[in-house]
């Protein structure tokens, strides 16, 4: 299938970024799950805010040494307990904010059943949090996407594409450290609840 009219092109990740997630609330983004696998990157990293500041949280996958590894290809790892650690952080984290007990129970299944491939758990999250903000999903293309001359190629080799200004909210630890932006969407979703999305519509690219 070819994609004409899109001018985003977003790598499939894991607990997307506000940035991810804004460049979807604006539109026109396809997903590509065709690229190759980039370790150390949002495709199986993301980061939470915890009671000591930022915390990465990364999903174990098996042979990631290997190079050039489609991303259809990266099986998850089971052997070292990451889910158990995942949601535990998540639990300390955030069981002060305003909707976790809201969200929760929603997303501790993703933390105790077993999925085999790394695209079908990240697709799955994805699929959750754009129902439970009433944001569309993306299409998904299974083949690499060439990136057109005006098309924004969002699939950086390590973090970070074009630099993002975050809207301030209210982050569960306020009392104690400054705004933390850009972390992953549940920091957002906790926090704000069915007005994440309002504050994603006041983000922005810098020029």
């Amino acid at each position: 299938m070819t994609y004409r009219r899109m001018n985003k092109i977003l790598p499939l990740a894991y607990l997307p970024s506000v940035s991810w997630f804004a460049a979807i609330r604006s539109g026109d983004c396809i997903i590509d799950t065709g690229e190759h696998f980039i370790k150390r990157s949002e495709r199986n990293r993301t980061s939470i805010l915890a009671p000591d500041g930022p915390m990465a949280l990364t999903v174990q996958v098996g042979h990631a040494d290997r190079p050039r590894t489609p991303m259809r290809d990266v099986r998850i790892d089971y052997s070292k307990r990451w889910q158990h650690q995942h949601w535990g952080a998540l639990v300390a984290s955030y069981k002060g904010s305003p909707y976790f007990d809201y969200y929760a129970d929603k997303l501790e299944p993703f933390y105790r059943r077993e999925w085999r491939f790394l695209v079908d758990y990240n697709l799955a999250l994805l699929q959750l949090l754009c129902e439970l903000t009433g944001l569309p999903m993306p299409p998904v293309s299974e083949r690499y996407v060439e990136a057109a001359p005006d098309d924004l190629d969002l699939r950086p080799k390590r973090k970070k594409g074009p630099a993002f200004v975050a809207e301030p909210y209210v982050q569960v630890f306020a009392d104690r450290m400054p705004f933390v932006p850009d972390l992953s969407f549940i920091d957002l979703l906790f926090a704000e609840g069915p007005d994440a999305v309002s504050v994603l519509s006041r983000c922005r690219s810098a020029k």
